[in-house]
């Protein structure tokens, strides 16, 4: 019964924001920071899925293109993650994302980058283009290294690609961890507290190698999972 209660309120609101989020989207299209005036107002829905989210983002007075990297574990990312991106930044998704009903169009038109994921030879140029635009429109983009949804596996094997653009073009890669969600529900009026946060920059001036340097961030990122899943636990205690 909650899960229908929350439907039938979310679809109306999620449609709205993509149908509002494209108005505002052709006014100033691929505009650099359409994507995070998106992801904040997704962010903002946290609480209409039970959820207290907690995000802890460090204002930076100068802004530098950087690559962006984080956890992906499930549909809930859409508004617990999307809270901590910073301005200047898009994100990297398949191409058939711009098909979904409402939210592809927004999301073609708030600026993110569209690559083929089945066509390898494709992916490897699509690095050097992406590399181009961080250099030349002064962008970060918002990459999640897993590749897929974890769905509850833990922490996954990172791919590549996230290490070899930021080496490519000179730029630190940021961690960004989202505690685990793997026991939220739709059905489950409180879901808790949820944590995302905004690592220190790792400098990738010193990596020759990309597998290196994904091994690094994996176990930096790994470790404050952990700190950050102590931390809920004492918060949904505490409650």
């Amino acid at each position: 019964m909650i899960a229908l209660l929350r439907l039938l309120i979310i679809l109306p609101v999620f449609i709205l924001i993509c149908i509002l989020g494209c108005i505002f989207c052709f006014i100033r299209p691929f505009h650099k920071n359409n994507t995070s005036v998106v992801a904040h107002t997704l962010g903002a829905l946290a609480p209409l899925f039970g959820i207290k989210l907690i995000t802890r983002v460090p204002k930076s007075s100068v802004y530098r293109p950087q690559v962006f990297i984080a956890n992906h574990q499930n549909t809930f990312d859409v508004v617990t993650l999307t809270a901590a991106v910073s301005e200047g930044t898009v994100s990297i998704g398949k191409k058939s994302i711009r098909w979904l009903p409402f939210f592809g169009q927004l999301y073609w038109l708030s600026g993110n980058i569209l690559i083929d994921r089945h066509n390898s030879t494709r992916a490897r140029t699509t690095i050097d283009q992406v590399c181009q635009r961080i250099v030349k429109n002064k962008l970060s983009v918002w990459m999640f290294p897993e590749g897929t949804r974890s769905r509850g596996r833990g922490l996954l094997t990172f791919k590549m690609g996230a290490f070899h653009t930021a080496i490519q073009a000179k730029v630190a890669i940021v961690p960004v961890v989202l505690s685990t969600t793997t026991d939220f529900k739709l059905n489950r009026f409180n879901n808790g507290y949820a944590i995302v946060q905004m690592l220190d920059p790792v400098d990738t001036e010193h990596y020759a190698s990309a597998k290196q340097l994904a091994a690094d961030c994996h176990q930096l990122m790994s470790d404050k999972i952990a700190t950050l899943d102590r931390e809920v636990v004492i918060l949904n205690n505490l409650d």
